[in-house]
């Protein structure tokens, strides 16, 4: 065997095979079947690790539908590592030389954020969508994200200096979340921080690394991790739950510690100085599962949450573990996608909201398409919007949510 396969036999023979893991799975879920469990996919690397079956079409199908939510592994009482062991598997899946199931546009895109951001603004022109279905690309059509109203920070009310932090911007994010990063900044002036946005920075390499490419995985997040060790800080906080454990991984060898944004504002010790402005609306908190099991920081998101007035937090169900979007899994697998979407927002529904809060960029895409499609007026928002708009004496945009 290769050193990946020998990796992944010791991984698999972690897991005792009790199945605790079953009912917290997404995609067992949706098919009820032993093969799109976590128990059955490790069953699957185990035997493909020690020679016993062959990677065949359907081996490799049940194993690339993985959502990677990281759900089993957060209740499995082996701690079976099973986040290594399905990028292990993917890796060692990945004939030599083959390319990546992403295509090589988006791949020099995730690279380039400033030509990303140009072309998501070209494809959310009027008529953009209906070019994009006439050549063959309906899902894409589907599920363009909707660029936000930006807010550029403006002068926040003087404080003491409490140190220098940067902010990572992204791929994706970096066009889908500008109002995030906007507020972010807001939030972290008001307490204090000065806030770095180092040149340079990019993708964090989460797509490439689900996908079993490590080493593109690395290409993507080298230059990040040279542009924030590059201006000095010691501090890089992520926005986006979906990025935070790959980037946080990136930067394991360096001095520079990666933190999740919510915490870090949580555990401020001028937090408390922060006043907000009254919200009499009600807000569907949906939990990512990168937020709930990798970043976790679910429960820092509801304490600064629940510091606006008047503001009614409906938490979604913890189940189904995952609202589908999964990086760019809802381009390729759209029949399970589409199934979780249906059901998380059909939860968010049900509590009758004026808002959708939610903390990842992927999750906020999907969702709002989601509720886009269904025709339901329900804005979807990110947390750090949500509360840079109620800060006291803030001169932010606010017609949104008005």
């Amino acid at each position: 065997m290769s050193i990946g396969a020998d990796a992944i036999a010791a991984l698999a023979d972690q897991c005792v095979k009790c199945g605790l893991c079953l009912p917290h799975c997404p995609t067992y879920s949706v098919g009820r079947t032993e093969a799109e469990s976590p128990r059955g996919r490790i069953a699957f690397a185990q035997a493909l690790a020690n020679g016993r079956i062959p990677a065949t079409a359907s081996l490799t199908m049940h194993l690339d539908q993985c959502l990677a939510c990281m759900s089993c592994e957060a209740v499995c009482p082996s701690h079976v590592r099973y986040g290594e062991l399905i990028v292990a598997t993917r890796t060692l899946l990945r004939a030599p030389g083959s390319r990546p199931r992403r295509s090589r546009a988006l791949g020099w895109l995730l690279t380039r954020p400033r030509l990303l951001q140009a072309a998501l603004r070209l494809a959310n022109l009027p008529g953009a969508r209906r070019c994009l279905a006439g050549i063959g690309l309906n899902r894409l059509a589907h599920e363009l994200p909707r660029l936000p109203q930006v807010v550029l920070p403006r002068s926040a009310r003087a404080n003491p200096l409490r140190g220098r932090v940067g902010l990572f911007l992204g791929c994706v994010a970096s066009a889908v979340d500008r109002d995030a990063h906007s507020a972010a900044q807001r939030l972290l002036a008001a307490l204090g921080y000065e806030v770095v946005l180092p040149r340079g920075q990019a993708c964090c390499g989460a797509l490439a690394l689900h996908e079993g490419d490590a080493a593109g995985a690395n290409k993507l997040a080298a230059p990040t991790c040279k542009a924030f060790t590059d201006v000095g800080v010691d501090t890089v906080l992520v926005s986006a739950s979906g990025c935070f454990g790959t980037l946080r991984d990136a930067f394991a060898a360096t001095p520079v510690r990666v933190r999740e944004i919510h915490e870090f504002l949580d555990s401020a010790t001028s937090i408390a100085g922060l006043k907000f402005r009254p919200l009499a609306r009600r807000a569907a908190l949906h939990t990512p599962c990168t937020q709930r099991n990798v970043a976790r920081a679910d429960a820092a998101i509801r304490r600064l949450l629940s510091a606006i007035p008047q503001l009614e937090i409906a938490a979604l169900p913890a189940q189904p573990g995952c609202c589908g979007a999964a990086g760019d899994y809802f381009l390729h697998h759209s029949d399970i996608a589409d199934t979780l979407r249906a059901e998380v927002l059909g939860q968010a529904q049900a509590q009758q909201p004026d808002l959708l809060v939610t903390s990842n960029v992927g999750c906020r895409i999907f969702l709002d398409n989601g509720l886009r499609q269904l025709g339901a007026n329900v804005l979807v928002v990110h947390p750090l919007v949500l509360l840079a708009q109620q800060l006291e004496n803030s001169s932010i945009h606010r017609t949104e949510l008005c």
